[in-house]
């Protein structure tokens, strides 16, 4: 099997589940070395050392990290294992995304606890941005040789149109800016940023609440490891730099590099699903 990210260096925040183990596996596949990070240790199915398990069975080289990324500390600290293992990164994944305890699937904002905000815009935007910073040094030293750096946003349709809250689509239209301008900001240094725009997603939060009734199940959903794909063939990309600072659906990049899901399966574009939705434009 072709591994065309063998001597790489990833971190993939918030790995322990959903969309980041995806990325995870899938950057192991193409023989990446990862940085699983998250709270959850032990054996059991949903923890960082599950994870980098995996990471290592589909090829690449898995390394747990606990992180909790509501502290700066910590996140500083992961970076600065990096720096010391290898003295560089090629690839951050922002991933990270804390499920508010009781998951706001309706309802004003004056009805949700404020720490909703903290959980959907304090995780989902602003640890976003830390790892970022830590990152860009390392980023900066990436191989020359290689295909070049790359910062991959997990965002949403609920960064251009309504979708669960008001906080989390602030959170995710708030990546979508942060991606725009720090491209323009890391264009000279000859890495790419770009956002990543799954449409449905079958994790196994989803799954879950979909079992119990919640919300309908995801038919014909893309799944992380098929996300986790498209990301791997972009940062493989040496052509990539091209598609900085925009956001991209990833079932569009997955038919532009021919990824398909473990099934065979590739979802067709969700654009289309949510063009006739309101857009979230303040300034139309």
């Amino acid at each position: 099997m072709s591994r065309p990210l063998e001597g790489t260096i990833a971190v993939v925040t918030g790995s322990s589940r959903g969309i980041g183990k995806g990325c995870a596996v899938a950057l192991g596949e193409a023989g990446a070395t990862v940085y699983v990070t998250g709270r959850t240790t032990g054996n059991g199915p949903l923890t960082i050392d599950t994870t980098a398990a995996q990471v290592t069975e589909s090829g690449g080289h898995g390394i747990p990290v606990q992180v909790d990324h509501f502290h700066d500390d910590e996140i500083a600290a992961l970076f600065a294992r990096v720096r010391d293992d290898h003295g560089h990164l090629d690839v951050l994944v922002n991933n990270v995304f804390k499920i508010p305890d009781e998951p706001a699937w309706a309802g004003g904002f004056w009805e949700h606890p404020i720490q909703i905000w903290d959980d959907q815009v304090g995780i989902g935007l602003r640890a976003h941005y830390v790892a970022s910073w830590h990152a860009a040094p390392l980023l900066f030293e990436a191989s020359g040789g290689g295909p070049g750096a790359l910062i991959a946003n997990i965002t949403s349709p609920g960064g251009i149109t309504y979708l669960f809250s008001s906080s989390y689509g602030t959170g995710k239209a708030g990546l979508d800016r942060f991606t725009h301008d720090m491209a323009i900001e890391l264009q000279p240094k000859g890495v790419t940023a770009m956002a990543f725009c799954p449409g449905p997603v079958a994790t196994e939060f989803i799954l879950e609440q979909a079992d119990k009734g919640v919300i309908p199940p995801p038919e014909g959903a893309e799944t992380p490891l098929f996300i986790g794909r498209t990301v791997a063939a972009v940062a493989a990309d040496p052509d990539k730099l091209s598609k900085t600072g925009r956001v991209h659906w990833t079932t569009e990049l997955a038919a532009e590099y021919d990824i398909v899901d473990e099934d065979g399966f590739r979802a067709d574009s969700f654009r289309s699903r949510y063009e006739h939705l309101p857009r979230a434009d303040p300034y139309a």
